[in-house]
């Protein structure tokens, strides 16, 4: 029995399947997803905590992670004060304070809510190639514990699209062109007004810096996600659905909703 079945009440989940070297949890809907990822999040803290005087967690930032960090916010006694925290993507070519940007939308949900140790964001100035060098050298001077995720509707991870995802990347921090459908999913998921809003380049960890954490745990909900799933759990491993190499990963635990299930 893995550590994320352990966090959580077994009667919520409707199917356990194992892919690859990960495993996937299948919840009835979106809150019993939530509320379980939350659980088992909550649970790896402890432990880290237990075990490190600080420990280092990365979150993403999606409307799609709002009800799981919400949950994770509300669970008594979290030792977010060992917590240092960073985030996995953001945007390029915004203004500092708009509200689409990443480490603003992590500050409502997220930073501003729990007494964090430390809080590294991916700066808004500056030139993009030293962002990515400076974020890289915070990232690099002790492993990521715990890293929360999701993926989106073209199977991304982090900002990792299909078209520039490399599962061997030499970087960990890079500066990447976003594809049509991922700046799509922006606007579908009431981010930007019109697809000519999203900007075009972000920052992004890359593939083997989201492997490098020890534990990840990516949350998955809505029937816009299914295929996404089922080129993860089923299809080839392949850049064609970059979150696919997730399966080669021992420590990770998709978390899905039935309507994200492909099988459901």
């Amino acid at each position: 029995m893995s550590e994320s079945f352990k966090a959580i009440d077994p009667a919520n989940v409707v199917r356990q399947i194992t892919f690859g070297q990960a495993e996937a949890l299948v919840f009835q809907n979106r809150a019993a997803m939530a509320i379980a990822a939350a659980n088992a999040i909550a649970a790896a803290m402890r432990r880290a905590a237990g075990m490190k005087s600080s420990f280092r967690m990365v979150f993403a930032a999606a409307p799609s992670q709002s009800e799981v960090l919400n949950a994770l916010t509300t669970i008594p006694n979290l030792p977010w004060d060992q917590v240092v925290a960073f985030h996995m993507d953001d945007y390029l070519d915004l203004p500092p304070e708009a509200s689409q940007r990443f480490a603003n939308w992590l500050e409502s949900h997220l930073f501003s809510k729990v007494p964090l140790a430390e809080v590294h964001r991916i700066p808004t100035l500056g030139l993009p190639e030293e962002i990515c060098q400076n974020y890289a050298k915070k990232l690099a001077t002790a492993p990521i514990d715990i890293m929360c995720l999701g993926i989106g509707v073209n199977g991304h991870i982090a900002f990792n699209d299909p078209p520039v995802a490399d599962f061997d990347d030499p970087f960990s921090v890079k500066v990447v062109e976003l594809d049509e459908v991922c700046r799509q999913q922006q606007v579908d998921d009431g981010c930007f007004t019109s697809i000519n809003a999203v900007p075009v380049r972000a920052v992004t960890l890359t593939i083997p810096q989201l492997l490098d954490a020890d534990r990840l745990f990516c949350s998955v909900s809505g029937t816009h996600k299914r295929a996404a799933v089922k080129a993860t759990v089923a299809g080839p491993l392949s850049t064609d659905c970059p979150a696919s190499i997730l399966r080669t990963h021992k420590n990770c635990t998709l978390f899905l909703d039935l309507e994200a299930y492909p099988n459901g």
